[in-house]
């Protein structure tokens, strides 16, 4: 963060000196975790459903910080926040846990901060980026081809929310030239708030899906949410679009910025031709823009990496980079954020896939569309172990009946669902293919681990994935944990 006195934190978030004169400088970074406390940091007491950030505050400032952003008096130098606003209020307290409305206040106050700060540095270009999956892996994309012109801040994971927004934006300094952020949202009006923390100069909507269904109703609230983003953009900004999702080309008309067009649809500004994939389901392509075409030979598994990668490319052409140079960077990409088609091969030859971070239905299709790729023309046998994909209200049923009917046509060799709450996705798979074992329906991690133990043999393919909450990466790190020799591809 640049620095900044406690009192102009204080005049930045609306609140008060306490124990303090305000002429204490903060040099060091803002968290809200002491335990990553460095010295002369800023320490934010947020309330939690486990613990209170307030009660340590005394401690943060004994290991090194300058003071605390708190909702009421502590034992330390202190900026005291006012209220936040009721329409704050309502929308962060589900996200805090907290009762009393205190960790809604620090929250809007460490949005004020952030955007305190993003106003100051006037060499920052800010790029947002949205859509109902793939965010992640984009903004990791996206960072990495920026980087190598100028410094650029991006948020670890998927730390997109109402506490990962402001906190990623006050990584920002005097030297960041590119701040991308991953906006999420569970209703309407929640990317419209992120992107008042943090104006965007260019915003990426990469997809409306279904995920978060039984938050929003339908998907044309979702899009009516993820454009929110687009609508934020300055008349000199750039919207980049998903045209090959006539949801999201439709968001055209509701900006004011340049749109320019990705996808693999003749009329896409920034568009991939000749897609092949090799029998690791990475793809190869030529990228054309307007001023030229390159081929890209993307080291990451799954052809829905293509839109991500075309987002990143029509991003970097905006910041100046040719179409040659953003082909090499794109070559050189790595998959950075953990649990999603994190490849890894066994000592013993078994294919590890854990893309078990979360699921949606439209990144389940994609990720069994991978391992049927990965299984198409060798003599090892595609596992596929799914479970529960949540939030998806009245369409649940129905969403994973497909997916299990999915498998089969895509000649997926085994399924294995994990959970009675994915039980659809069994029972869709009997239906469409007539299967005998090859669907099996097992209660919990520990019997799907043990069934893979006793029958995965070398050459198998193993893909993991569910929501967050089946915590099905526990597959994956099982059979690995017992493998010390396995080595991770690229």
């Amino acid at each position: 963060m640049i620095r900044l006195s406690l009192a102009e934190i204080a005049d930045a978030v609306g609140g008060s000196l306490h124990r303090c004169g305000g002429d204490e400088v903060v040099t060091g970074g803002v968290e809200f975790d002491s335990r990553k406390l460095t010295a002369g940091g800023l320490f934010v007491a947020v309330p939690g459903e486990r613990v209170d950030g307030h009660d340590f505050a005394a401690s943060a400032v004994a290991d090194g910080a300058v003071g605390v952003l708190a909702a009421r008096e502590v034992d330390a130098p202190a900026v005291i926040v006012p209220p936040a606003p009721d329409s704050d209020r309502s929308r962060v307290m589900a996200l805090a846990g907290d009762t009393d409305g205190s960790g809604a206040a620090v929250l809007h106050a460490l949005g004020r901060l952030a955007r305190h700060v993003v106003d100051r540095l006037e060499r920052l270009t800010v790029v947002g980026v949205t859509g109902s999956s793939g965010k992640t892996s984009t903004k990791d994309l996206i960072a990495q081809v920026l980087t190598p012109s100028g410094p650029t801040v991006a948020p670890p994971g998927s730390f997109n929310n109402e506490l990962g927004h402001p906190w990623t934006v006050l990584r920002a300094d005097e030297d960041t030239r590119h701040l991308v952020l991953e906006l999420s949202a569970r209703g309407v009006g929640n990317i419209a708030a992120l992107c008042e923390v943090a104006p965007p100069r260019i915003g990426a909507v990469l997809n409306v899906g279904s995920a978060h269904m039984s938050e929003f109703g339908s998907q044309e609230m979702i899009a009516q949410t993820k454009g929110e983003l687009v609508e934020a953009l300055p008349a000199d900004g750039v919207a980049v679009l998903n045209g090959d999702d006539p949801l999201v080309a439709a968001m055209a008309e509701r900006t004011s910025a340049r749109v320019v067009l990705v996808g693999q649809a003749p009329s896409a500004d920034v568009r991939a031709e000749d897609v092949t994939l090799d029998d690791q389901a990475r793809p190869r392509f030529t990228l054309v823009t307007p001023e030229g075409s390159a081929q890209v030979t993307l080291p990451l598994h799954g052809e829905h990496h293509i839109g991500n990668a075309l987002t990143a490319a029509a991003i970097a052409r905006e910041v100046g980079v040719d179409t040659r140079e953003v082909a090499a960077r794109l070559d050189a990409v790595q998959r950075v954020s953990s649990r999603r088609m994190e490849v890894t091969e066994t000592a013993d030859g078994v294919t590890v896939v854990n893309d078990a971070f979360n699921a949606n239905p439209e990144s389940m299709r994609a990720a069994l569309k991978t391992l049927a790729s990965m299984t198409r023309e060798t003599p090892g046998r595609g596992w596929a172990v799914l479970g529960l994909m949540g939030e998806l209200g009245e369409d649940t049923v129905r969403a994973h009946d497909e997916l299990g009917r999915l498998a089969v046509r895509l000649n997926i060799d085994r399924l294995v669902v994990v959970g009675e709450q994915a039980r659809a996705m069994h029972q869709g798979a009997v239906m469409e293919g007539s299967w005998g074992e090859e669907s099996v329906l097992v209660p919990d991690v520990d019997a799907a681990v043990a069934l893979l133990r006793a029958e995965l043999r070398p050459g198998d393919v193993v893909l993991t994935k569910a929501s967050k909450a089946a915590a099905l990466w526990r597959v994956a790190e099982d059979l690995l944990a017992a493998d010390a020799g396995g080595e991770e591809q690229a």
